[in-house]
């Protein structure tokens, strides 16, 4: 190639380039010059997304208008993590800051300490053991531990090691691209980088070592961190926690809020968005909107707001949707229209009221389109369907009734505590129609205070959770005599009149058998009893014998007709309980014998009953036999109080024919306990009779193993309540009679007082 040639080609090559440069120029001075607010105009504009947005949830009363639980409107701060990009870890720490500086707690379950040296907050981080109905164990990841797996960061250690003596396999194919990118977007390039691990099962990393794992695969690492490939060519340690210059604790921090996000978006974890923090005030707000951080989105909502620290059981909460109820509540159809109600990121209520009511609480969602810009702020929304707030639902609660026995199990079981005692219960059902007043559960929760005493309450050995009242079941003892009483006097066994000897040992079946609780423990005998003096000094010896001549079916089948063992209609979870039979016996594998009806007719043996059966029992027998459904739902009204959407009408579950004498000497016998027996001391601070009933889940009288539970009627003349107390592991039934005259001394003057008040008082109607 000559010179010339050489030059003309070279002078071609710097025209090409003056060319392109030219063009390039030109590009961008059209693109910012002039068309550059255009275009800076649709950058900061995104697509529509179209938002359901939760109505507002309706308020809860009680039976007099009183406010129980409300909404409350509060800010608080979400993430949308597809708007940060690489600057996500930057934005996170910024907005950590924020919150350090404001005194804001964030959310962060992240099962490790937020300081060093770093150490599991929980003794079982990445799974827990049970054992499954066949009794083998059963190895169960926690999230900490899904999320590990799913990240690389373990080995599934639920997953047993393969069998040393089984067929080697080949050795696994090199990985190709596509699934070293994979594994890239999955876990990280930590991930890629671990090529061969040691022979064996490896012991699970501390927690050091795994937030280490989670920084690496995070991105988490200031100026200075070790490149862990040039540090394993040349044979030097990478240090557990990489992060150059960051902090450990902002390592941490940020470490915690990422796992939050991770969990959601690996799918281990289903729940709704992240929240960073709710309930914040304006000077975190302000910080926050200062600092402009793309992707911190600052919304108002509504959370649920108690005006009592009582009722707790009852009341119930509203949380997000649990993994575990995704496809119910997916699927699930409130309006009839066919198509389900709920997304993933709903609120839903949990227990109690707000559970059983849902769909009068809930309300209609409505719609918006929201525009955000590229830092996540809101440009413009349009409702196509604004929310429509739930209805108002009052229950039959009568909440200052259920305060005061609330206070006064708080004031007088400790002492009982330290004789043994763990839980108790108390039901107040209105005897004509089955309302519940109160229904007391000792010990019990505020629910105001709940996310930060769950930990502490969950791991109270007496269960403040479980609702005693509704789930607890108990042996009746001695308050189901009036079931063997009716049952007698109904199918001719015995009249009014019928005199029962008694000798002391019933010694029907054999020489050795079961004792009266008088002969027990003094060796005493009642005498020649009739019905009403049986019930009234409680003798086991009349009721064995009536048991005897009854049978077990005809005994359980007045027991079903009480409602005893069976579903009492409460729009709550509650236990059924159970009625003892051979059937349930055999089930269990033990053999029935005759001789057993005789404990079943004292409220022994396999029978476990709860307070709310109890308590449904005695309204049912004084009110003449009708088995109302014990119900909670008084009327709905809408949000404005201004319609009266649902009232409940009283539910008949069942009657029995109960001839009036026969009645009336059951119901004596009651009468007499408070008159002339062993609770009339307690009684006598009344203004008017009441009928009661004692008993223990032991034979032998008072015994700090046995359950105390005791139940009655007032007034007499013309019952308005049943009550049923129940005091696990109480010292004696007959103790019970003067909480239960507190309770009845104040139901009946709060009435009184309740009468007064002035019209203007009540609940708009």
């Amino acid at each position: 190639m000559d010179s010339k040639q050489f030059h003309r080609r070279v002078w071609a090559m710097v025209l090409l380039l003056a060319m392109i440069v030219a063009s390039m120029g030109a590009t961008l001075y059209d693109l910012q010059i002039n068309n550059g607010d255009s275009y800076y105009e649709q950058t900061q504009k995104t697509i529509p997304e179209t938002q359901t947005v939760e109505a507002a949830r309706g308020p809860i009363l009680d039976r007099n208008g009183q406010v129980l639980v409300s909404n409350k409107v509060i800010y608080q701060v979400s993430l949308d993590t597809s708007l940060m990009g690489e600057g996500r870890n930057d934005i996170i720490l910024a907005l950590i800051d924020a919150a350090r500086i404001e005194g804001v707690e964030w959310t962060d379950n992240l099962p490790i300490s937020k300081t060093a040296p770093f150490t599991f907050t929980t003794s079982d981080p990445y799974f827990v053991t049970s054992r499954d109905e066949e009794g083998n164990l059963v190895k169960t990841l926690t999230r900490l531990g899904r999320l590990s797996v799913y990240m690389g960061w373990i080995e599934d250690p639920t997953v047993d090691a393969p069998d040393p003596e089984a067929e080697e396999l080949p050795p696994a194919e090199e990985p190709g691209l596509l699934d070293k990118i994979k594994r890239f977007f999955k876990g990280g390039e930590q991930r890629v980088e671990d090529t061969k691990e040691p022979e064996g099962p490896q012991p699970l990393p501390t927690a050091e070592q795994l937030l280490g794992k989670m920084c690496g695969s995070f991105g988490l690492q200031g100026e200075g961190a070790v490149d862990r490939k040039r540090a394993k060519a040349e044979g030097l340690t990478v240090p557990d926690l990489n992060i150059g210059d960051m902090s450990k604790t902002d390592a941490r921090a940020a470490a915690g809020v990422l796992y939050e996000l991770y969990l959601r978006s690996s799918g281990v974890f289903i729940a709704n968005e992240y929240v960073f923090a709710s309930d914040v005030d304006i000077g975190f707000i302000s910080r926050v909107k200062e600092k402009s951080l793309t992707g911190v989105v600052i919304d108002a909502t509504t959370v649920r707001q108690y005006h009592t620290k009582y009722a707790a059981h009852l009341l119930g909460q509203v949380t997000s949707i649990f993994a575990e109820d995704l496809e119910y509540y997916m699927n699930l159809d409130l309006d009839g229209d066919g198509v389900g109600d709920y997304d993933m990121n709903d609120k839903v209520g949990r227990g109690g009221a707000e559970q059983a009511f849902e769909r009068y609480l809930r309300g209609t969602p409505g719609v918006r389109t929201v525009e955000r810009n590229t830092k996540g702020r809101v440009v413009s929304q349009d409702w196509k369907s604004e929310p429509e707030p739930g209805g108002a639902v009052m229950l039959t609660l009568d909440i200052n009734l259920q305060a005061y026995i609330e206070n006064l199990f708080a004031e007088k079981m400790p002492e009982r505590q330290d004789l043994g005692a763990e839980g108790a219960a108390c039901v107040v059902l209105d005897v004509k129609t089955a309302e519940v007043l109160a229904c007391v559960t000792y010990p019990t929760f505020d629910l105001s205070n709940y996310a930060s005493e769950l930990q502490e309450k969950a791991e109270d050995p007496l269960k403040p959770f479980l609702n005693r009242a509704l789930q607890g079941a108990y042996p009746p003892g001695s308050t189901f005599k009036m079931t063997t009483a009716v049952a007698g006097l109904e199918e001719g066994i015995i009249t009014p009149s019928t005199r029962i000897q008694d000798e002391g040992r019933y010694t029907y079946y054999t020489p050795d058998g079961p004792m009266c609780w008088i002969y027990r423990q003094f060796g005493g005998k009642h005498g020649l009893i009739n019905v009403t003096e049986a019930i009234k000094v409680s003798c086991n010896y009349f009721f064995f014998d009536v048991g005897r001549q009854l049978g077990i079916d005809r005994l359980d089948d007045y027991a079903a007709r009480f409602g005893l063992g069976e579903p009492t209609g409460i729009e709550l979870e509650e236990r059924t309980g159970v009625m003892a039979s051979p059937e349930y016996t055999e089930s269990h594998g033990q053999i029935w014998y005759d001789g057993n009806t005789l404990s079943v007719a004292i409220g022994q043996e396999s029978t476990q009953l709860t307070p709310l059966q109890l308590a449904n029992y005695i309204a049912t027998l004084v009110n003449g036999g009708t088995r109302h459904a014990a119900h909670l739902l008084k009327e709905v009204k809408s949000n404005d109080f201004t319609q009266v959407i649902y009232t409940y009408e009283p539910e008949v579950l069942g009657t029995i024919d109960i001839q009036p004498e026969n009645l009336e000497a059951v119901k004596a016998g009651m009468l007499a306990l408070t008159t002339e027996g062993s609770v009339r001391a307690a009684f006598a601070r009344l203004p008017f009779q009441a009928g009661a009933k004692t008993g223990t889940a032991q034979t032998g009288g008072a015994s700090p193993d046995a359950h105390a539970v005791f139940v009655c009627f007032a007034p007499y003349e013309n019952p308005e309540i049943a009550v049923a107390m129940v005091v696990e592991h109480g010292e004696g039934s007959g103790d019970l009679s003067e909480l239960t005259v507190d309770v009845l001394s104040y139901y009946f003057s709060s009435q009184e007082t309740r009468e007064e008040i002035p019209a203007e008082n009540t609940l708009i109607r």
